[in-house]
């Protein structure tokens, strides 16, 4: 650990708020999600409770980039996979499921992430969290499924591939997920943590190679799984392992892009961690976003913890420095 950190040491930003992406409720920016963009905060996830229609979405993810002015383009982001996971159906109409997409191969992806691509950037969004990445390894895995391109890896790794390079030959950025593989789960880590049982040699062999393609496919963000790997780390999820997050994904794949936390209001973390926990073992992992889908309250909240903890000497200052350097890296990417 090294001494506190100020904010005038991280530039005229605030360097706390800048490494979260928050939630909110209704259609319109609350006055306490406009404050910390103002002050910094890294971006804002949308979901269906935000979105009425067309005319509404794009005013309101103006009103996001005005809050933000002073700042590098705020991450305005949602889940939009096509499939089940589609927050803007209603508005855009209906995308196919991966698992569809992924019997017609990487040409196939590649139309779909740039459909999807097209519809977010017309109505004002710049970062969607697809495509993901996981294997479906697992039938019985109640939140992955057909929201996988194929029980085959290479396949995976083909049609992820494809589909991010048609994200993002859109303007809007992609982010794969959820490392180091979330197909083999058992249980939906919304309501519960999932325990992947499989060995060292299975992991590397059938769940990361679709993420070792995509990083070097230049994949710029990548989101963790909220599930516990025994054989990689006994103790700690993915979230919030070093192991996992130093280790595998930025050390043995060579990942210096972004890497975001699935939602922390999910059980799978906030059943088992204090917020305080959640942050400092975060930071520690290697994380440099943390991702809160709930009432902007909430994320203040874990804001505060941060700054808290900063304060205190009792995170490490070259973490969060390296972690708003990619923040804003990324940022400056976003149209």
């Amino acid at each position: 650990m090294s001494g506190p950190i100020r904010s005038r040491e991280l530039g005229n930003r605030h360097p706390f708020s800048a490494l979260f992406i928050l939630g909110f409720d209704g259609p319109t920016l609350p006055d306490d999600v406009k404050g910390l963009l103002a002050r910094g905060l890294a971006g804002v996830a949308l979901f269906a409770r935000n979105l009425v229609d067309a005319d509404q979405v794009r005013g309101l993810c103006r009103a996001i980039r005005e809050a933000a002015r002073d700042h590098p383009p705020p991450i305005i982001a949602v889940d939009e996979e096509g499939g089940r996971v589609q927050r803007l159906r209603r508005i855009v109409g209906a995308f196919p499921a991966a698992r569809e997409v992924g019997k017609g191969g990487a040409e196939a992806a590649r139309k779909a992430g740039a459909a999807i691509g097209g519809a977010l950037r017309d109505l004002g969004f710049n970062l969607d969290f697809a495509p993901v990445l996981d294997v479906d390894s697992n039938p019985a895995n109640p939140i992955i499924g057909d929201r996988a391109f194929s029980p085959d890896p290479d396949e995976v790794a083909r049609c992820g591939v494809a589909f991010l390079e048609g994200l993002q030959a859109t303007g809007v950025l992609a982010c794969g997920k959820h490392f180091p593989g979330h197909g083999d789960a058992a249980a939906d880590s919304h309501l519960d943590l999932p325990v992947i049982t499989s060995d060292p040699d299975t992991l590397k062999r059938r769940e990361v190679p679709p993420f070792e393609a995509a990083v070097r496919a230049g994949l710029p963000m990548v989101m963790t799984a909220h599930c516990l790997y025994p054989a990689l780390d006994p103790d700690h999820p993915a979230t919030l392992s070093r192991r996992i997050v130093g280790g595998l994904l930025r050390e043995d794949l060579g990942f210096d892009g972004c890497v975001v936390t699935d939602d922390l209001g999910m059980k799978a973390i906030s059943d088992r961690f204090a917020p305080e926990e959640v942050v400092a073992r975060g930071i520690e992992a290697g994380v440099d976003l943390f991702l809160h889908c709930g009432t902007g309250g909430e994320g203040l909240a874990l804001v505060e913890t941060l700054e808290d903890l900063v304060r205190r000497g009792a995170v490490s200052r070259g973490r969060v420095e390296a972690a708003v350097r990619r923040v804003e890296g990324l940022r400056r990417r976003l149209v």
